[in-house]
Parts: C-alpha cells; sequence; structure tokens
C-alpha cells in the first residue's frame, strides 16, 4: 500500500496486528522524504497510538467485509445482533461496541465490518430518531440561540439540546459527535 492510499477510516495490518486509521496527516518537507503521520486504534484491544510511516515501512491494507448487522437485545455485557444475509447471530462484546454503545436502539440496522469472518467494528448510521426521556423544562419565548441544556434521550445518552426541547420530543442526533441537529416533528 502506498502512503498517499492510508486515510482515516483505512484498515491496516501492522506488526501482525490490525488497525483501523482515525486521522492521518501526510508530511511532506523541505528535506528528506515524505511521511504520514496517523492515529490508529487497534481492533482487538481497542488501544489508540500515533505512529509515522515512511514509505520504506511494510504497511499492508486489509480489507474488510461490509455486512447489515440488527441490533436484537442486549445480555449482561454482550450484545446480540442478527446478520440481515445470513440471518445468523452476533454476539458483540462492549469493547467491540466502544462509543456506539452510547447511541445504540433496539432493531437499529448498522454496519458491521469483518475480517475472516471475525467481527471487528460496528458503524452506526450518521443520524439516529431519538425521544427525549429527561430534561428540565423549557420556558416560554426560549429561542434555538438562547443556549443548551443536558436531555438523556431512550438510548440512555445525555446530549446538550436547545432550551426548548422537551420530554417526549422526537430529535435527530449525529452519533459521530453526539451533538443535537433538529426536533423532529411527527
Amino acid at each position: 500500500m502506498s502512503l498517499n492510499q492510508i486515510k482515516s477510516g483505512a484498515a491496516l495490518q501492522i506488526d501482525g496486528s490490525i488497525f483501523i486509521v482515525t486521522d492521518s496527516q501526510h508530511v511532506k518537507p523541505g528535506k528528506g522524504g515524505a511521511f504520514a503521520k496517523v492515529k490508529l486504534k487497534n481492533v482487538r484491544t481497542q488501544q489508540t497510538l500515533d505512529r509515522t510511516i515512511k514509505p520504506a515501512d511494510k504497511v499492508e491494507e486489509v480489507l474488510l467485509e461490509d455486512r447489515k448487522l440488527q441490533n436484537l437485545y442486549q445480555s449482561g455485557d454482550d450484545y446480540h445482533f442478527m446478520d440481515n444475509t445470513t440471518f445468523e447471530e452476533v454476539v458483540v462484546t462492549k469493547d467491540i461496541l466502544g462509543d456506539a454503545e452510547r447511541f445504540l436502539q433496539e432493531n437499529l440496522e448498522v454496519d458491521g465490518k469483518f475480517f475472516n469472518d471475525e467481527l471487528l467494528k460496528i458503524e452506526l448510521p450518521i443520524f439516529i430518531f431519538a425521544e427525549v426521556t429527561h430534561t428540565e423544562p423549557g420556558f416560554k419565548g426560549d429561542t434555538s440561540k438562547a443556549g443548551t441544556k443536558p436531555a438523556e434521550i431512550d438510548t440512555g445518552a445525555t446530549i446538550q439540546v436547545p432550551l426548548f426541547v422537551d420530554i417526549g420530543d422526537k430529535i435527530k442526533v449525529d452519533t459521530r459527535t453526539g451533538v443535537y441537529v433538529e426536533r423532529v416533528k411527527e
């Protein structure tokens, strides 16, 4: 794999371990050869590390297979998904879910990243629609520019919402950042 092909989201095999590139920056100094500064996340240990990759370094791209999975239920620290193609049950630990656990809803369809039939990563849809289950009451005259307050949504996550959002409101949330996007009219 060439240095220019290393981009965020790529899966790499380095020293026998598989990593997902979470951030990459290509550097071409005035003197010397080009290199890439990358942030890597080990898919098995969830450990993150910074690494400088030079053209001479041996880095192999790993092709991950995408499969649609549907969240069925949680049992202790395990989450049970159904492979939408084979209808087989896939058990996922909290370690593999990572931050995705905050926005996981029942029956939510997610992307599973597999390597040699081993699930390495779960990717949520970019946006989810959730119901506000707890927040402080808003006041008449509150506008979207007046500020924010914490609110708990039906997944159990707490996010910042505008002051006019009330309990029972349906909202759109960006799962990448955990940020409120808009109130959804039913």
